[in-house]
């Protein structure tokens, strides 16, 4: 057993990787404080959030302790959410510390259910986060957020976000008047439309806005990743062929405007039967793991095919709102903590305080 001093448990904090940052705790800048007296403690500050993490990574920071040093410290754990980079001439937008965009090569893969629950397990996580609705032409996020106000302008300029779930919202869908009015407009247009729903939207403090673009790989999704600062993407796909061929464009679409992909989600990856629970891959197998390794990405996660999660988003309350603690919101919060940990120490450069260390 070694002796107990700041710099052996630091050298014991040195060894410990966790999967999420890549690197050990002290590399990554996240101890900010020693105590090694009689009450020894550490305090721990992540460039994510995870709340859902917080408890596994305190009891095996104690144990690694433990085992090393003989005495088992209480470990505190927080996180601090940073602006990471975006593309060249962009700067980050005011009242947004990052933005995910959130694309696929074509429609019906699930990307707007997938962009909602993203948003709502970073806020389940611990962050304060807010959706844009970038699908002009088919507004999905009213019907799945179950609301129907439409934003109020203090000014005649600007707008207040719309607030359901806890989230910040904005869509086209809350602006005309029924469901069922088409947005007959060129690009353009599209992209001006766009342009004024993120720009004069009166977002409060956001850690992550999640964009929920329209699917393909067109003028307008080019035109949004060109002038929006992203920090990161994620690229939705089904683990079909024909799915996966428009997917890579998206990614690729992504890298060429210097966006970096934080990762590939595998959506519908085996239905499952609401009778008798049996899993059955009718899209094929392992397309988004191919995809992932053929590009040098990470796979965030597999979400099934299943019937409570179709459900829950028509309802206006989609599965990580509906049913916090079911296995599928736990994917979900999954995939949450992986991209948000992926921007923070995998596409950007740390930063951090120093290094704090005292005797009690």
């Amino acid at each position: 057993m070694s002796a107990l001093t700041p710099d052996s448990i630091a050298a014991v904090l040195d060894r410990h990787v966790h999967p999420l940052i890549g690197r050990s705790l002290l590399a990554a800048g996240a101890v900010r404080r020693i105590e090694a007296g009689r009450k020894p403690a550490i305090d721990l500050e992540i460039g994510f959030p995870a709340a859902g993490l917080r408890e596994s990574l305190a009891a095996a920071v104690r144990a690694e302790v433990k085992a090393a040093l003989g005495i088992e410290p209480e470990v505190r754990i927080g996180w601090k959410i940073q602006s990471q980079a975006v593309q060249k001439n962009l700067q980050p937008l005011p009242g947004i510390r990052n933005v995910i965009a959130v694309a696929s090569g074509k429609g019906g893969v699930g990307k707007s259910t997938l962009s909602v629950n993203l948003a709502l397990a970073l806020q389940a996580e611990g962050a304060r986060v807010g959706i844009l609705d970038a699908d002009i032409y088919g507004p999905s996020q009213p019907q799945m957020l179950g609301s129907r106000d439409r934003p109020q302008s203090p000014d005649g300029r600007n707008m207040h976000p719309i607030v359901a779930h806890g989230l910040q919202a904005m869509s086209i869908g809350f602006l005309v008047p029924q469901d069922d009015q088409p947005m007959i407009w060129r690009g353009p247009m599209i992209a001006q439309a766009l342009g004024q729903l993120l720009n004069e939207t009166r977002w409060d403090d956001l850690d992550y806005l999640v964009i929920d673009l329209p699917p393909g790989t067109g003028d307008i999704q080019l035109s949004l990743s060109q002038r929006v600062p992203v920090s990161g993407a994620v690229v939705v796909t089904t683990p079909q062929d024909i799915a996966l061929l428009d997917a890579k464009k998206a990614l690729q679409m992504f890298r060429k405007v210097s966006v970096p992909v934080l990762g590939v989600v595998e959506n519908m990856s085996t239905f499952c039967c609401p009778n008798c629970g049996h899993s059955t891959p009718i899209f094929g197998e392992g397309g988004g793991a191919s995809m992932a390794q053929d590009y040098g990405v990470e796979l965030l996660g597999r979400l099934p095919l299943d019937m409570r999660i179709r459900q829950q988003a028509d309802s206006g309350k989609p599965t990580v709102a509906a049913d916090p603690e079911s296995d599928l919101s736990q994917l979900y919060r999954d995939i949450a903590r992986r991209a948000a940990a992926g921007l923070a120490y995998g596409t950007a450069d740390d930063a951090f305080p120093s290094i704090e260390i005292t005797e009690d």
